[in-house]
């Protein structure tokens, strides 16, 4: 029994000394690999959830300007739609002043005719009336005066 107590012993120093350093080292660098990839995973779901963070910020800042860019658009094409509407407004009015100028034009050739006429007919009532031919000339100064009298 003595005998393979120190069989035993001298087993256990052997053991001590040259089997058990290499699988100590191989444990170490197993527990060494298993930290580094846990560090390594947290690490890694930081940096992910940093990115979704800010791949979130750049998009609420994407659809802000978005909706910026929309609301000046929009702003713009009012402003343009007033802005043809007043461009109507003005070629609207300058027709109608136009058109009044022309209705004026065309009044007044009217009573300027009319006038003429009306001196004929009376210069032709009066031959009619008299039997005899009446100065023309003077019929009409004599109506021109009486026209600007009215």
């Amino acid at each position: 029994m003595i005998g393979q107590a120190i069989a035993f012993f001298i087993f256990v120093v052997f053991c001590m000394k040259y089997v058990w350093p290499p699988i100590m080292a191989a444990l170490q660098e197993r527990q060494k690999k298993i930290a580094d990839g846990l560090a390594a995973s947290d690490r890694a779901s930081r940096d992910l959830e940093l990115a979704q963070e800010k791949s979130a910020q750049e998009l609420r800042e994407a659809k802000q300007q978005a909706a910026g860019l929309i609301e000046q658009a929009n702003k713009r094409a009012a402003q343009i739609v007033e802005a043809s509407k007043d461009d109507a407004r003005k070629e609207g009015q300058k027709l109608i002043e136009q058109a009044r100028a022309e209705i004026e034009q065309e009044r007044n050739q009217a009573r300027d005719a009319l006038r003429a006429e009306v001196a004929a007919i009376a210069v032709a009532g009066a031959e009619k009336i008299l039997e005899t031919s009446v100065d023309a000339s003077k019929h009409n100064e004599m109506l021109d005066k009486l026209a600007a009298e009215l």
